[in-house]
C-alpha cells in the first residue's frame, strides 16, 4: 500500500482556486464587500445628521422656552403698569389696547414661525443626497 493518494482525473481542486468560478466569487465577494461598506457610510452619516437634528431641535426649544418666559413676564408686568397709569381716567381704553397689543404680538410670532417652518432645510438632506449620488454611479455602470 502506498501513501500516496491518488487524486481522480476529474478532480481540479488546484485549477478551482484560479478558474472562471473562484474569479466569479472573488468578485461578488467584492460586490457585497462595496454594498456593505457604502450601506455602512451612508447609516454612519444617516445617524449624524439625526443627532444634529435632535441637538438644534433640543436647542431651540429651550430657547423657546426662555424667550417666552421672558417675553410673557415682561409684557405682563407692562401691562399692568399700563393700565395702573390709566386707572383713574381710562382704565377701559388702556386695557382694550393692551390686549390689543398682545393679539397683534400673537400673529406677528406666529407668521414668523409660519416662515421659519417653511425655509428650514430639509431632514437628512446629506444622506438623501449621497444615496441620490450612488443611485446615478450605479446608473452609469450598468
Amino acid at each position: 500500500m502506498s501513501d500516496d493518494v491518488e487524486t481522480p482525473p476529474g478532480d481540479a481542486s488546484g485549477a478551482a482556486e484560479t478558474g472562471p468560478v473562484s474569479g466569479l466569487f472573488k468578485s461578488i465577494a467584492k460586490l457585497v464587500a462595496n454594498v456593505i461598506a457604502i450601506a455602512q457610510t451612508r447609516l454612519e452619516l444617516l445617524t449624524t445628521e439625526l443627532q444634529e437634528e435632535m441637538h438644534r431641535t433640543a436647542e431651540l426649544l429651550v430657547w423657546t422656552l426662555v424667550a417666552l418666559l421672558a417675553a410673557a413676564m415682561g409684557l405682563f408686568l407692562t401691562a399692568l403698569v399700563i393700565i395702573f397709569v390709566f386707572w383713574d381716567t381710562h382704565r377701559v381704553l388702556a386695557s382694550v389696547l393692551v390686549a390689543s397689543a398682545f393679539f397683534v404680538i400673537a400673529i406677528v410670532a406666529l407668521v414668523v414661525l409660519r416662515a421659519k417652518t417653511r425655509n428650514r432645510p430639509r431632514l437628512l438632506e446629506g444622506t438623501l443626497a449621497e444615496l441620490a449620488k450612488d443611485r446615478d454611479q450605479l446608473k452609469r455602470r450598468r
